[in-house]
């Protein structure tokens, strides 16, 4: 069984940076941010309607990774409980389909990025000034779940805290 390890937090704290890396230092697969690529493209502020398709595309990508690996372990830049957080905050509240999921589609550990990076600007970031509270959601999240996580922090060394703890998770 492939255990999935997630990389999380807010927004601008070097998840896609930091999962790409550890894909090619552990020498496995990744599965990518679908909301990225999905939000890019949307003409119109984000309904409820395109929070369901977030979750469905993000399911379906982590599920074709998962497919094709006899891989230990894979890393998703992000997951699912992200559509959580977005529409909480955005909408009001969350898709009955990521709520029944939240339970059943577990991760085996959790890399919380933590908000020490300084803010870089991205057409798709919406909160520069709401980093602490985002951080305080993602941990209430994750203790919600009993996740298994630990927050990687640091800006030099934040890639070498992320393997330290990752190897602590695999035991090495």
């Amino acid at each position: 069984m492939t255990r999935k390890i997630a990389i999380v937090g807010p927004e601008s704290t070097g998840k896609s940076t930091i999962t790409q890396q550890l894909a090619r230092h552990y020498d496995t697969l990744w599965v990518a941010e679908f909301a990225r690529y999905y939000c890019a493209a949307l003409t119109e502020p984000c309904t409820m309607q395109d929070e369901i398709n977030m979750f469905h595309g993000q399911v379906a990508l982590e599920e074709s990774v998962l497919a094709m690996t006899e891989k230990d372990f894979i890393f998703c830049d992000t997951t699912f409980v992200t559509v959580k957080i977005w529409s909480d905050a955005m909408l009001g509240e969350t898709p009955q389909i990521v709520l029944d999921a939240l339970p059943t589609r577990t991760y085996d550990f959790y890399l919380l990025m933590d908000i020490d990076l300084p803010w870089q600007q991205d057409p798709l970031r919406d909160f520069p000034d709401q980093r602490e509270h985002f951080m305080a959601v993602w941990h209430r999240e994750l203790q919600a779940l009993n996740a298994n996580y630990v927050v990687v922090s640091g800006i030099e060394d934040r890639f070498d805290n992320a393997v330290a703890a990752v190897n602590q998770f695999l035991g090495q």
